[in-house]
């Protein structure tokens, strides 16, 4: 088994609007990853398992950085995101005022790209592909 550190040639970045409470923080963030392992099996790593072989669900095999930005920001970086194509989970204002999949489907749906009122953005893809999406946000502290 090597011990050697494992580096990755990819990112998964999560962008949020710096506004938020921090309820919202981490519950936007949750819901934004979790699309990412559905589309892009590659970025979930192996099961786990503890000393007494009790399992526990994969989860990702590498980090995940969390950024925050302006209202400007998130939509200069949802810009790029689309414009390199790379994969990419939205979560919209709209979506604090429903409680459930189908709805915020919908929410989504009723505003044009370009009127999104992004308050998250996940992004995965090549790092500088990545880092060039979220140019402009900064560390979440």
């Amino acid at each position: 088994m090597s011990t050697e550190p494992i580096r990755f040639d990819t990112k998964i970045a999560v962008l949020l609007r710096e506004d938020l409470e921090p309820w919202q923080r981490l519950n936007v963030t949750a819901f934004l990853v979790s699309g990412l392992g559905t589309q892009v099996p590659e970025v979930i790593g192996e099961p786990y398992e503890d000393a007494d072989a009790v399992a526990y669900l994969p989860m990702f095999r590498q980090p995940v950085l969390v950024f925050e930005g302006s209202k400007e920001t998130l939509k200069a970086a949802h810009a790029r995101v689309l414009s390199r194509a790379l994969p990419r989970a939205v979560f919209t204002s709209d979506l604090f005022g429903t409680g459930n999949d189908r709805d915020n489907r919908a929410a989504v749906r009723a505003v044009s790209t370009g009127d999104l009122d992004l308050v998250g953005l996940a992004v995965y893809g090549p790092r500088n592909a990545v880092d060039k999406v979220v140019k402009g946000a900064r560390m979440h502290p």
